[in-house]
């Protein structure tokens, strides 16, 4: 699946990831995440996406950020839109579709292979793009999950699927090991992206 002579770029939805992560109930260790892809390769960069609530006093993703900004990785967030439903009820969304896509188009012209850490299908024709470059792509997300965490087009896409409970040992971390802090601040959007 890799070669240890390939570029790499990890392309990480964060809220996807947290998402299909808990549902496998262990924490994503981002230390060991990055240790695990740079023996796989040599790792480029690694870029990591969230959308913050601005006017919250503290986030609780905060700390997050701040660490991967400091220990490897390329945050890219932006604001996310609060929001009343046809319910009264307050939501917050922010997609980074766009901005993942772009930065994998753009470092499709200097890396071998890309890494995404989402199950969301409206990728799929991201990563055929990126193969009409002559990139491989390979997908992270979880069909151990109920319901399955991957959208069926983006898993037939992809050149290879990596299913996340198979990485628990090596980039996980025990839930119970860490007090509750790195829950995403917004939920993507509203649909449900999984079954696209």
């Amino acid at each position: 699946m890799f070669d240890p002579r390939e570029k790499i770029a990890l392309f990480i939805d964060g809220a996807n990831l947290y998402a299909a992560s808990k549902s496998l109930n262990f924490d994503i260790d981002y230390r060991k995440l990055l240790k695990s892809f740079q023996g796989r390769g040599y790792l480029l960069r690694a870029y990591y996406y969230t959308a913050l609530i601005e006017d919250q006093e503290y986030s609780s993703i905060r700390p997050l950020i701040d660490w991967l900004d400091y220990n490897g990785y390329k945050v890219v967030t932006k604001p996310a839109k609060e929001f009343t439903d046809s319910m009264g009820r307050r939501k917050v969304k922010g997609n980074m579709d766009i901005e993942l896509a772009i930065d994998a188009m753009e470092q499709a012209e200097v890396v071998d292979h890309l890494v995404i850490f989402s199950g969301d299908g409206d990728f799929t024709s991201l990563v055929e793009a990126l193969q009409r470059k002559g990139r491989k792509v390979t997908v992270v997300s979880s069909l151990s999950t109920q319901p399955p965490m991957i959208a069926d087009d983006l898993r037939r896409q992809a050149d290879y699927f990596l299913d996340l409970s198979t990485l628990k040992s090596e980039i996980g971390r025990e839930s119970s090991e860490r007090p509750q802090r790195h829950a995403p601040a917004v939920d993507e959007d509203d649909d449900d992206d999984f079954d696209d």
